[in-house]
């Protein structure tokens, strides 16, 4: 039985390549479009790992793969090539210039033990994880990075920049938009520190007239896009790297649907 998350041919054979150079250690599964379409199915639906059906094998197995590629960066690094292939095809160069950053809170409600999760956003209120988010001018996602709700926007925004360095997503970068959570100073520093600008952009306070800023509002949009994958509805997970690796993994199927049509 197919369901509506599974990947069609098209999307797999985009996916492939990217899932095997970026992932030579480990066992190799006989069937990897299946322990992917598992990992995508629990993305969109939102259940249990126990609750994955039998069509995809043992949730075991689908678990530990994604474990491994969480962990090892594969769904950063496959995220990164994805966008490279989706700005190609519209024609524009592979590597942005500019990158639009903001985040959004998740309240935890991870399943016991020591967990990432503390309190953040606004007057602490919020018991959770912040998600940061950057996308280019088209709205596709290039990196995404999770914190601890406490860590500041300046913080979250700097640790994501030298996330998408490591990556070599920065070589072409000239303009960076943030929006007043990064406060002007923080913009300065990063600015001197890699060697682009990092512009605060926002309407001001008392303005009682709402209007998209442009280019900004795409990130918004893109948060938006990210957030139907149920598995986010929430922060259950107890490590950063496991809650990064499916807001990835929603990610990367944003890219597919723009690389390859259902």
């Amino acid at each position: 039985m197919a369901y509506p998350s599974d990947l069609t041919d098209a999307q797999w054979a985009v996916l492939e390549p990217l899932l095997c150079r970026a992932s030579k250690r480990g066992p190799k599964h006989a069937d990897l479009r299946a322990v992917v379409n598992g990992i995508l199915y629990l993305t969109r639906a939102g259940c249990p790992w126990r609750y994955l059906p039998g069509e995809y094998g043992q949730w075991t197995r689908v678990w530990s793969q994604f474990r491994r590629w969480s962990r090892n960066d594969t769904w950063a690094t496959v995220l990164a090539a994805l966008h490279e292939q989706a700005r190609a095809a519209m024609g524009r160069e592979r590597r942005p210039s500019m990158l639009v950053i903001d985040s959004s809170l998740a309240r935890g409600a991870s399943q016991g033990g020591v967990t990432f999760h503390d309190r953040g956003g606004p007057y602490g209120a919020t018991n959770g994880a912040k998600r940061v988010v950057a996308v280019d001018v088209t709205g596709l996602p290039v990196g995404a990075i999770v914190v601890p709700a406490s860590t500041t926007e300046s913080r979250a925004t700097e640790l994501l920049l030298e996330h998408l360095a490591e990556l070599g997503l920065t070589d072409r970068l000239e303009l960076v938009l943030v929006d007043r959570g990064t406060t002007a100073n923080a913009a300065r520093v990063m600015s001197g520190r890699f060697g682009f600008e990092v512009r605060r952009v926002f309407w001001p306070e008392k303005s009682s007239v709402f209007r998209p800023l442009p280019h900004a509002w795409r990130v918004e949009v893109a948060h938006g896009r990210i957030g139907r994958a149920r598995r986010l509805a929430k922060s259950f997970e107890n490590t950063t790297a496991s809650a990064a690796g499916w807001l990835h993994a929603a990610c990367v199927n944003l890219l597919l649907a723009a690389l390859a049509p259902a």
